[in-house]
């Protein structure tokens, strides 16, 4: 999978295609995640308020609508961690696609490559005729701190 690395104007390219148009809005929400610092996941609600804090004018459903279009559009992952609600980050092109594992007690979570599952996803998505956007492994678990702390003294 070769996904690629987005940048501004082929954002707005895409969504050109598609008949929508780039706006200045979804430019700076581009623009967090490109910038964030690997290993970090953002909610909605943590996006939004990142925004408002430097003073950008967004309302936290236009923060939902664009998440979710770049999503779909295969820029940004949309991941189930334990908090219960969904985290994005920049869907990263081949080598840098990634899965995790995370602690359901604690929410700690380790990012961690193996090319068997893309392998998988990818000639499944082939066989039926599907284009691959995104392939991902999330293993719930509890960490060793968290097995300690559950262990009688």
């Amino acid at each position: 999978m070769n996904a690629p690395a987005y940048t501004a104007s082929s954002l707005k390219a895409e969504l050109n295609e598609r008949g929508w148009r780039m706006t200045a809005q979804r430019e700076t929400i581009l623009q967090v995640f490109q910038n964030l610092e690997r290993g970090k996941h953002l909610s909605a609600e943590d996006l939004y308020h990142l925004l408002k804090g430097q003073g950008e004018g967004i309302s936290l459903s236009t923060v939902y609508r664009t998440l979710k279009m770049m999503a779909r559009m295969g820029i940004l992952r949309e991941l189930e961690l334990a908090e219960g609600h969904k985290h994005y980050e920049l869907n990263q092109p081949h080598p840098h696609h990634h899965h995790h594992l995370l602690c359901v007690r604690c929410n700690k979570t380790i990012e961690f490559k193996t090319e068997s599952v893309l392998k998988t996803g990818m000639k499944v998505a082939q066989k039926e005729g599907y284009h691959l956007l995104d392939c991902q492994l999330t293993i719930h678990a509890v960490c060793p701190t968290c097995q300690r702390s559950l262990m009688p003294v």
